[in-house]
């Protein structure tokens, strides 16, 4: 299904039964104007629906939609009639949707809003004392950090999430943490490090099912995750052979349903392929993922698009310069370039 159509469907169609759950009006309040458990788990739902356009299509489109969200519960929040465990809630799931707000703005590339969002997400974890929101705040700052070429605040920024992990006792949420920790020491040189804290997140992840339950929000982390983040480590290290192992692993075994890391994934691989001299394999790869291009609009997707143009358009051959103008073409054709 094209992208954008199906965007469109999401905001437009009229009937409100028909409408996902971020865009549904809510049930009407009860007699006193109450807000209710049934408005929580609607308004609940709707972030899971946001969750799930997230993961299929990348966030550029999609943060119109959350922030649309988080101002419908702000709305609730300031406007309804609630008791106090209801109250609390409601304050749990904005922080937990600003949260998601500033994820979608990071993934977009729009770092300012992206921290901003954060920071309201944050302000709530600490006024409520939950701890699991703060994990999830703090290790999408931690990403944003190495990201954004600060890799020491990407690693106390982890290591603060792990230890809140740690003390939840969430075997999927040290490993998430323990991964974060990897990425910013691999930015940093730190290889020996890195490929400690990695280690323990591989070993972390097979024991899931044990320990306190994972929440919801953990659902995209296994094993081929931890392979794309061991394929990272090897090329910061410079180690593109070694990469190119894991990156096709995490190809293999990443969930269909998650087109935006797909996208990701494919043009790493592409990425990783050139550099380390297999540039006929890494321009089919590059040219193969225009396919899986057309559905997501991501700003991290589309600046490994560029990187790998980039690669293609110096390498001396053929395959590759044809391979860097299919890619320039498209992005051009999309407003990307």
């Amino acid at each position: 299904m094209d992208r954008r159509a199906f965007l469109s469907d999401t905001i437009g169609v009229a009937a409100g039964v028909s409408l996902p759950a971020h865009v549904r009006p809510l049930s009407p309040t009860g007699k006193s104007g109450s807000v209710g458990t049934a408005h929580l788990l609607e308004l609940r739902e709707g972030l899971r629906s946001l969750f799930q356009l997230d993961d299929a299509y990348g966030g550029g489109d999609v943060r119109s939609l959350a922030t649309r969200h988080l101002r419908r519960i702000r709305r609730v929040i300031n406007t309804g009639k609630y008791p106090e465990t209801i109250g609390r809630q409601l304050q749990l799931l904005a922080g937990e949707t600003a949260e998601h707000v500033a994820w979608l703005h990071y993934d977009a590339d729009d770092q300012t809003a992206a921290s901003a969002h954060w920071g309201e997400a944050l302000t709530a974890a600490t006024m409520l004392r939950d701890a699991n929101l703060e994990i999830l705040v703090f290790s999408g700052m931690s990403l944003q950090a190495s990201h954004q070429g600060r890799a020491r605040d990407g690693l106390d920024l982890a290591r603060a999430a792990r230890s809140r992990a740690a003390e939840l006792g969430s075997p999927v949420l040290e490993s998430i943490t323990a991964a974060r920790e990897a990425r910013a020491l691999s930015l940093m040189g730190d290889g020996s490090a890195a490929n400690k804290a990695l280690a323990s997140a591989m070993h972390l992840v097979d024991r899931n099912g044990k320990g306190r339950p994972s929440p919801e929000w953990t659902a995209f982390h296994g094993h081929a995750e931890l392979d794309y983040a061991q394929g990272l480590l090897y090329t910061e290290l410079g180690h593109h052979h070694a990469a190119t192992q894991f990156l096709r692993a995490a190809l293999a075994h990443q969930d269909q349903n998650l087109g935006r890391n797909r996208a990701l994934y494919r043009l790493t691989l592409a990425r990783s392929l050139v550099e380390a001299g297999q540039v006929d394999e890494g321009a089919a790869h590059a040219v193969e993922s225009i396919e899986h291009l057309e559905e997501v609009e991501s700003g991290r997707v589309t600046r490994r698009l560029h990187e790998v143009s980039d690669l293609l358009r110096d390498a001396d051959a053929a395959t590759a310069r044809q391979a860097a103008e299919e890619l320039t073409e498209y992005a051009y054709a999309r407003g990307a370039a």
